[in-house]
């Protein structure tokens, strides 16, 4: 049975030493691709004097695809990125950025001991973040008499949604958001024109 889909919402870091290279593990939860590279940028302007900025990342598109895609650093090809992608694969999170820094310290570690290494540092920044549950949100609009307004607001609390915005004119045309598997019940409730 495969884990339900993850994510984290806040951003974590460990770091830790192997045969003198010192790692530095950075995750981070991000929505697009371009939250993931300033994420990235950030963390490379934190370490200029790092010999590697290998990463790895899983962002759910639009449409439901999940895009992967990671990065060697000039580590030899395989040993950093594809490792460090595999926890996140394997905890089925998603809409999150791994970050792996690392600082050389003389020794060669051969592409074992790199990929175990960047595989180890990126459980271990994984294991730091605090997972929740995906939950697919959506945003609709819908009109509704003045009267129902207040009961709107109710049960939006009560679905952990929210109400975005709201047009007054002869009836209420508000944009709501919250979890896609409560819309059905909400509108549900309310006659909508």
């Amino acid at each position: 049975m495969s884990k339900s889909i993850q994510t984290i919402h806040h951003p974590s870091n460990t770091e830790f030493e192997i045969k003198k290279s010192r790692f530095i593990g950075a995750t981070y939860p991000c929505a697009t691709q371009q939250q993931a590279v300033q994420h990235l940028n950030k963390l490379a302007s934190e370490h200029p004097n790092a010999n590697h900025l290998a990463f790895a990342w899983r962002i759910r598109q639009e449409d439901g695809f999940i895009h992967e895609c990671c990065h060697d650093a000039g580590e030899p090809s395989g040993t950093a990125g594809r490792p460090i992608l595999a926890p996140l694969e394997g905890e089925n999170l998603i809409n999150v950025v791994v970050g792996l820094i690392r600082y050389f310290g003389g020794v060669k570690l051969g592409t074992g001991g790199l990929t175990r290494a960047y595989g180890n540092a990126a459980k271990m920044a994984i294991e730091q973040a605090a997972f929740q549950p995906w939950v697919e949100i959506t945003a609709f609009e819908m009109e509704i008499e003045y009267s129902e307004l207040q009961k709107l607001e109710y049960q939006l609390k009560k679905l952990h949604g929210q109400l975005l915005d709201q047009q007054f004119s002869d009836k209420v045309k508000v944009t709501v958001q919250l979890p896609l598997a409560k819309k059905q019940s909400l509108l549900g409730l309310f006659k909508t024109y």
